[in-house]
């Protein structure tokens, strides 16, 4: 006889960040500022991931991957898993550079491509890909057409 498991609960641990209307984006200025707050000074690669409402609200961050110096493996099944566990509209992507140069990698555009892409199928849109430093400098994807 065959087993079928039933799955009871995915297990998501939540910790509260104060806010408010500070987490409503509306620019990619605005996306870039709450990245770098929560990961511009990271010493190594991080993808961070903004889960948002239909009314632009961040309902949710996560920090997806955590890399090396310079590179950090992007898997869209664990990029997608936050914006699903939150009835998310649509998300905005970002990673920092340890270097502080916000200039995206060939390997930056093809991730966010394929995110891109990866989101039409599920119904979650990517709005941004954004490279974030810890001076509040960015680079972001939409507003150089890469999204």
């Amino acid at each position: 006889m065959e087993k079928i498991y039933e799955i009871l609960r995915i297990k998501q641990v939540i910790q509260e960040v104060e806010g408010g209307d500070k987490y409503i984006v509306r620019s990619p200025q605005d996306g870039a500022t709450v990245a770098s707050m929560f990961i511009g000074d990271e010493d190594r690669e991080v993808f961070f991931v903004m889960c948002l409402n239909t009314k632009n609200r961040i309902v949710a961050v996560h920090r997806c991957h955590v890399g090396g110096l310079n590179a950090s493996l992007v898997v869209p099944r664990e990029v997608f898993k936050s914006a699903i566990l939150n009835n998310s509209a649509s998300i905005i992507v970002s990673h920092q550079h340890p270097s502080g140069d916000v200039n995206p990698s060939r390997e930056d555009l093809d991730v966010t491509k394929h995110l891109v892409e990866c989101g039409k199928i599920l119904g979650i849109e990517v709005l941004d890909h954004i490279i974030v430093n810890d001076k509040a400098n960015y680079f972001s994807m939409k507003e150089k057409g890469y999204v």
